[in-house]
């Protein structure tokens, strides 16, 4: 017997609607460390914070190592044994994180709940798609709520943290998992999904293949500022095995009658501009980094209320969900939807950049965090639409876990430590500059020791306000891309016009509208059928 849902047919759709709205609240912002709460992390492993930033970035990789084979798994196994099995694992994994000190262990787990918590994503996603219907409006809903869930768990880490200790939290989203699981093992049917299909078909050495090349990539983006890029030997290294392992996976899949990953759907125009999009998103999402300097380091903010900060984002998100399912059910262009998104990035960037003084108000923040939350809502629900449109099913996924890494891991990634290199370069010529008042007819002996937290304070201010400087520079060459972009429509009209000065249009116009109506005779005859 096969079953295409999730829970027994007893179960009520209300219920069964909670029950997965529950499983996307704790699984979805699960990981191995937790943005929010590193600092504290931190201080009680003792480890530096590279280590935790390698283990963030080792999450998103988890979840595209897994994506291209999540239907093989989702068909090999009845649905309730592997959900059970698959939460429990989640439970001990964020478990074993909260009674361990060794940061390469957080690492190896988070790569881990990556590659598992795709397995249970995956489950959600058919049933939600199918209530649905739109797959456009699917995304805005789904986005919406991934990304409201991801701020407001960042902040309750912080906050859990700080009432009790760092380790409370995990062990508080273990007992969640725990509790998930036997909820499900009550209300989850014991059916497989489709046709029972074999797993000795999945090629494991392309996975660790995949899984080392962005490992190697993260290590290279984590610990880059830290160990002086090109002068460390182990960037190097890491570097040099980063492009040996992609190459390798490259000959790999071309030698394979079923390949692990497909490089087909890259010559498409649309996933070509989609992915530049993505990496342009990144470049703006990157400038998160200076934001926090700006907060914790300016402004002296506790963790608390700098994590308050990504709260902000909520009403944006929330206006950049309701626009996306409003734009997609009116099925109107993606061009100015895009627009609106990397506006509001430019928009945040520009206030940014005009508010680095030393007496900023925390009043000051709405407006630009609003901006940057309606502008990542929308460019993650309309990019990443735009860019997987029109795809066949299995192109998709056996492309989509490098789409993934590309979008959250590679793109932030790569421009988070270009703006932690160049603040750094950029401080040291500030401070360079700001030399030329440290004399003794401007500051006396006596007050040097005082003057200079005011000196370092305003160098930093300045490196970071070059940074933002450069982004939106950058950003209206984005803008003006986005506006000239044809995103599939035909960008020249004249072969239109000699079709309609040769009478062609009018056939074709008459036989769009007997194909119009012969589709609401069908219509209509099916209706009472159904």
């Amino acid at each position: 017997m096969y079953n295409k849902g999730l829970y027994h047919n007893w179960v009520p759709k209300p219920i069964q609607l909670l029950l997965i709205v529950l499983l996307l609240a704790v699984v979805m912002p699960l990981g191995g460390v937790y943005t929010g709460n590193i600092s504290y992390v931190v201080s009680g492993t003792g480890a530096m914070t590279e280590y935790f930033m390698w283990a963030n970035y080792a999450t998103t990789i988890g979840m595209g190592a897994c994506m291209p084979i999540v239907m093989r798994m989702k068909m090999r196994f009845k649905v309730r044994d592997k959900m059970i099995v698959l939460l429990v694992l989640l439970g001990l994994l964020s478990y074993l994180n909260a009674t361990t000190f060794n940061p390469m262990i957080f690492i190896f787990t988070s790569l881990i709940i990556g590659f598992l918590k795709m397995m249970v994503t995956i489950e959600l996603f058919l049933p939600l798609m199918v209530m649905i219907g739109n797959r456009g409006m699917f995304y805005g809903a789904f986005y919406t709520f991934v990304l409201v869930m991801n701020q407001v768990v960042a902040y309750y880490a912080v906050e859990v943290s700080i009432q009790y200790n760092w380790k409370q939290f995990y062990i508080l989203i273990s007992v969640f998992c725990f509790i998930l699981a036997l909820v499900h093992w009550i209300f989850m049917h014991d059916k497989y999904f489709a046709l029972k299909v074999p797993l000795h078909y999945i090629d494991w050495l392309s996975i660790l293949l995949f899984i080392s090349t962005f490992m190697f990539s993260a290590y290279v983006f984590s610990f880059g500022k830290q160990q002086d890029w090109l002068n460390s030997k182990n960037i190097i290294n890491a570097s040099i095995g980063a492009f040996v392992s992609f190459a390798s996976l490259v000959l790999r899949q071309l030698t394979l009658k079923r390949p692990y990953l497909s490089f087909t759907i890259f010559s498409k125009n649309n996933v070509q501009h989609g992915l530049f999009m993505l990496l342009c998103l990144g470049m703006f999402l990157g400038t998160t980094s200076i934001q926090n300097t700006f907060a914790v380091g300016v402004l002296g903010y506790d963790q608390l209320t700098n994590a308050r900060l990504n709260l902000l984002m909520i009403p944006g998100l929330v206006l950049a969900g309701a626009t996306a399912i409003f734009w997609f059910k009116k099925e109107i262009p993606l061009k100015m939807f895009i627009f609106s998104g990397f506006s509001a990035m430019m928009g945040y960037v520009i206030i940014m950049y005009f508010s680095m003084v030393l007496e900023f108000s925390y009043d000051g923040w709405y407006l630009p965090m609003f901006l940057k939350g309606y502008g990542m809502g929308s460019l993650f629900i309309s990019v990443w639409f735009y860019t997987l449109d029109k795809l066949e099913l299995d192109d998709m996924l056996a492309a989509i876990g490098l789409v993934l890494v590309w979008r959250t891991f590679f793109a932030v990634g790569l421009f988070s430590a270009l703006y932690s290199w160049f603040q750094y370069q950029f401080q040291v010529v500030a401070i360079g500059d700001l030399a030329v008042y440290m004399d003794g007819m401007t500051i006396t002996p006596q007050n040097v020791a005082a003057n200079m937290k005011t000196i370092q304070l305003n160098a930093i201010i300045a490196a970071n306000k070059k940074i933002f400087g450069y982004v939106i520079l950058a950003g209206f060459g984005v803008l003006v891309y986005i506006i000239t972009h044809h995103f599939g429509r035909e960008q020249f009209t004249y072969v239109r016009f000699v079709r309609m000065l040769s009478g062609k249009s009018v056939i074709a116009r008459r036989r769009l509208r007997e194909r119009k109506r012969l589709i609401e005779d069908i219509k209509d005859a099916a209706g009472p059928t159904i």
